[in-house]
């Protein structure tokens, strides 16, 4: 997706903390109106969306070890998503990226 470039730059500390788990919250609601920052948080929110449910499965399930491997994964997601945010890329991650729950 093709951002403005004054957008990226002032967003990009908005677009990290989308990834830090529960810090997503803070682009949601502090930088609503810049595309960058809602592109990523909506990237960092399917993440810690995916991390909630397997850490929630892993216990009901006892399967603490397929819990732990998709955290693993969604911890490698959050890393790619950290440094195209650094980079002022607003690209899709691999196998979420194309979920959309913010519009």
């Amino acid at each position: 997706a093709e951002m403005a470039q004054d957008d990226v730059e002032k967003n990009k500390v908005f677009a990290v903390l989308a990834y830090l788990s529960i810090l997503v919250l803070i682009p949601i609601f502090a930088a609503k109106d810049s595309k960058f920052a809602r592109f990523h948080a909506n990237q960092g929110l399917i993440l810690f969306i995916i991390s909630i449910i397997a850490s929630i499965i892993g216990k009901i399930l006892h399967l603490g070890f397929i819990s732990w491997i998709i955290n693993v994964l969604v911890f490698i997601l959050a890393i790619v998503g950290i440094v195209r945010a650094v980079k002022g890329q607003a690209k899709e991650l691999p196998y979420i990226g194309n979920i959309s729950i913010l519009k």
